[in-house]
C-alpha cells in the first residue's frame, strides 16, 4: 500500500526546495510498492532553467533522497538515452509516478508521453544490435567451457545471466536493465508470458558460482537458439571513431 503520509512529505519538500518548479513527481520503489527499510525517495523535477539540470542526494526527515532536477531540454534527453538503450530508468520515474506539483500542465503531459512509451515498448533490435548480442553470448559460452577455476566459472556465469537475459528481453522487444532493474524487467516479463526466466536464470547463475556451470550454459543456448544460434565466423562490427577534438 502506497503510504501518502511520505506522499505529503515528499510533496512538501519539493515546493519548498523547488518554489519555481514546472512539475515534479515522485517514482521509483515507493510508488510500484516494492520499497525496502533502506529505499530512497526519488523526486523528479522539471525547473524553467538554471540551476538544473543536476542529480543530487540527502537525507530528510530520515529519509534517504534523491533529487533528479530537470529542465524540458535535459528531461528529453534523458527519455530518448533511455528508448535507445531500452533501459526506462527515466521514463519509469515519471510514467509510473504520483505527481506531486504541476504548475502549468507540464506534470500530466510528461507522464502520459512516457506512460505510452512504456506500454509500446522499445524499437526491435537491428540486425547489428541483435548479432552482437549473439556473438557476445556465443564468445561468452566458449569461456565458460575452457574454464576451471571456480571464480571465473562463477563471473562468467554471471556474464551470460545478464547477457542472455538482456537478448531474451530487448529480442522480445521488451525494456532492458542493470542489476536490480534486470530482474525487475525479468519479473514483468514472466508475468506477462507466463514464463519463469527469473527465477530459472538466477538459479542457474548460483549453481555456476557453486561449480555446476552447465544449467547456466543450457539456458544461454536456449535463448540463442530462440534469436538465431550461436554467432562467432563471419561477425563483423564496424568501429565509429568521433572526429579527433585537437
Amino acid at each position: 500500500m502506497i503510504d501518502f503520509q511520505l506522499v505529503d512529505l515528499a510533496r512538501a519538500l519539493v515546493r519548498d526546495r523547488f518554489p519555481n518548479l514546472r512539475a515534479a513527481w515522485l517514482g521509483g520503489s515507493f510508488v510500484s510498492e516494492t520499497a525496502t527499510p533502506t529505499s530512497d525517495l526519488d523526486l523528479t523535477v522539471l525547473l524553467p532553467g538554471p540551476p538544473a539540470p543536476y542529480r543530487s542526494a540527502e537525507r530528510y526527515e530520515g529519509y534517504p533522497v534523491e533529487f533528479f532536477v530537470q529542465t524540458e531540454d535535459s528531461l528529453t534527453y534523458f527519455c530518448e538515452q533511455s528508448l535507445e538503450s531500452r533501459r526506462p530508468s527515466t521514463i519509469r520515474l515519471i510514467g509510473e509516478s504520483i505527481v506531486l506539483a504541476d504548475s502549468d500542465g507540464s506534470g500530466a503531459i510528461w507522464q502520459r508521453r512516457c506512460l505510452d512509451w512504456l506500454r509500446t515498448g522499445p524499437e526491435p533490435l537491428s540486425q547489428s544490435e541483435l548479432d552482437s548480442r549473439r556473438y557476445r553470448i556465443t564468445d561468452l559460452l566458449d569461456d565458460l567451457r575452457g574454464a576451471t577455476d571456480q571464480d571465473r566459472i562463477g563471473m562468467i556465469g554471471t556474464g551470460l545471466l545478464e547477457s542472455s537475459a538482456d537478448l531474451l528481453l530487448a529480442g522480445s522487444k521488451r525494456w532492458v536493465g542493470r542489476g536490480k532493474a534486470l530482474v525487475t524487467e525479468l519479473e514483468r516479463f514472466d508475468a506477462e508470458t507466463g514464463s519463469r526466466w527469473q527465477d530459472d536464470l538466477l538459479g542457474a547463475a548460483r549453481s555456476a558460482w557453486t561449480g555446476d556451470p552447465g544449467p547456466i550454459a543450457k539456458l544461454a543456448e536456449q535463448i540463442l537458439d530462440q534469436f538465431g544460434g550461436p554467432l562467432f565466423e563471419g561477425y563483423r562490427a564496424e568501429a565509429r571513431i568521433p572526429p579527433a577534438s585537437f
